[in-house]
């Protein structure tokens, strides 16, 4: 017997009609107190019910179902989809939480897993709920990602988070330390891109006392500072092969030694990594080592771009603005058109760029509610393809057909023309050495130039179109002695 407790007749009658027809028996009530009343009296096998009832809060109802009748499964169904409420039916106890509306085979298929469980198999979830809301969006797939987190909380998987450049993927990690049971421990995140790579050993592992020139005295490395808690190794595509060798004897042994040292020291730390590039392709070319990608890759979690939930950007706006005027800035709004003309832009910088944008329009404009006109002020909407173009250039999308990408066959087929230039020599002579370092200079700079230029010379924008650390592109920037480079509008 399924007991199914919900306040709208209508979704009452669908659950008890879809159930019934896969074969189970359901009773269907609309308060919480006919639905503890059964559950005292030791009937039902599962528990399917709302969030709000009218006259109790299902979220103060499951401890009590669960210190009554602990082995019951209960999902719960919210038409509250935020992050918060996946993650307080997740620490209440609940099997699974399903936001409204639901896919009633996916539901049908959840109550047949559920009761096949062994009974006594939950997870701990007496940790307490922690107020606040580190993930915004009600979207579809951002509820895919609430109910994965919600999954994650209580157990120490290791985490691979994808997604392009300013999608959150250090936000996600985050919120996967703070609210699981490692969450009394340290939080530690380094970035790959942003450390020299002859030094990212020690900065991970630590070293000794004279263990290289300059190493004064022993340091203490990132696994160690992470101690019980969470290591978080952002831009993993980019840790060198060597560093790869030593992560991998990490997650093999549980144990590692620091630079110039002898003695293995244990370890107990989570790991979380995240990159924007495409891990499996870097295998191919041999810069990644495909048995470290599996060892990292246990749960697979993908952060969609903001134009793949573009009907999460007005609360995303909203919410930036809140935190703007928290800081001190004037409290803005969008109203009605300005909200319709921020979903149809593609924001190539993600989240980050729309985060961007909200306080700009908070320091820089006095009107309170911010419409259409002042957001087209801010966005060039009639030039959003050569951002496409700087992010394809940086691998962001080869190969993706489209106005304004640009053509892989004719950049290979110049490129291919360049070099043969460069080779034609009398015969037995070679070009002079470095030939590597100058073509890779001849790419580079226009590269960045043209980024730069798309972005009217802001690098921070520049940085995340191109995938590179903000501090790694302002050293080529000098480095290079690159002027920006202005695209046609």
């Amino acid at each position: 017997m399924i007991l199914v407790a919900d306040d709208d007749m209508s979704i009452r009658t669908i659950l008890t009609q879809a159930l019934t027809r896969a074969g189970y028996g359901v009773r269907a009530c609309a308060n919480a107190a006919q639905l503890w009343r059964w559950v005292q009296a030791g009937e039902g096998e599962l528990i399917i019910t709302d969030v709000v009832m009218p006259d109790e809060n299902a979220f103060d109802l499951l401890p009590r179902i669960k210190k009554q009748r602990p082995d019951l499964p209960i999902i719960v169904m919210s038409a509250q989809n935020t992050f918060m409420t996946a993650i307080k039916a997740s620490e209440r106890g609940a099997y699974d939480y399903l936001p409204k509306p639901f896919d009633l085979r996916e539901l049908v298929a959840i109550v047949g897993r559920a009761l096949a469980t062994p009974r006594g198999k939950g997870h701990d979830h007496d940790a307490p709920v922690l107020e606040g809301m580190p993930l915004v969006g009600r979207s579809p797939a951002m509820q895919e990602i609430y109910r994965a987190l919600a999954r994650l909380m209580q157990t120490d998987l290791t985490v691979m988070i994808t997604g392009e450049s300013g999608t959150g993927k250090e936000l996600v990690a985050r919120a996967l330390h703070d609210y699981g049971r490692r969450k009394n421990g340290p939080f530690v995140a380094i970035n790959m891109a942003a450390i020299p790579r002859e030094l990212i050993e020690s900065e991970l592992f630590g070293h000794e006392k004279g263990a290289f020139t300059g190493a004064n005295a022993r340091a203490v490395g990132r696994f160690e500072q992470a101690e019980l808690g969470t290591l978080f190794l952002d831009e993993i595509g980019d840790m060198p092969m060597e560093a790869q060798t030593r992560l991998l004897r990490v997650l093999q042994q549980g144990e590692y030694t620091s630079v110039g040292g002898r003695q293995p020291i244990k370890t107990n730390v989570r790991i979380v990594a995240a990159t924007n590039k495409d891990l499996r392709q870097s295998i191919q070319s041999g810069l990644f080592r495909e048995d470290l990608f599996f060892r990292l890759n246990v749960v697979p979690l993908r952060l969609p771009p903001l134009r793949e939930r573009s009907e999460d950007i007005p609360d995303l706006a909203s919410h930036f603005f809140h935190i703007a005027a928290s800081e001190g800035l004037p409290l803005k709004r969008l109203d009605r058109d300005g909200a319709e003309r921020l979903k149809r832009y593609r924001f190539p910088g993600n989240v980050r760029e729309l985060e961007n944008l909200t306080r700009r329009l908070a320091a820089l404009y006095p009107q309170e509610v911010i419409g259409a006109e002042l957001i087209e002020a801010e966005i060039d909407f009639d030039r959003p393809m050569a951002a496409d173009a700087a992010a394809v250039a940086a691998g962001a999308g080869a190969g993706a057909a489209g106005p304004g990408r640009l053509e892989d066959a004719s950049l290979q087929m110049a490129l291919e023309r360049h070099l043969a230039n460069i080779f034609k020599l009398p015969e037995g002579q070679l070009p002079l050495p470095g030939l590597y370092h100058r073509v890779l200079r001849e790419i580079e700079g226009p590269l960045i130039a043209a980024a730069l230029g798309a972005t009217r010379g802001n690098q921070i924008r520049a940085a995340d179109l191109l995938g590179l650390n903000r501090n790694t592109l302002r050293k080529k920037v000098r480095d290079l002695d690159i002027q920006t480079l202005r695209l046609p509008r």
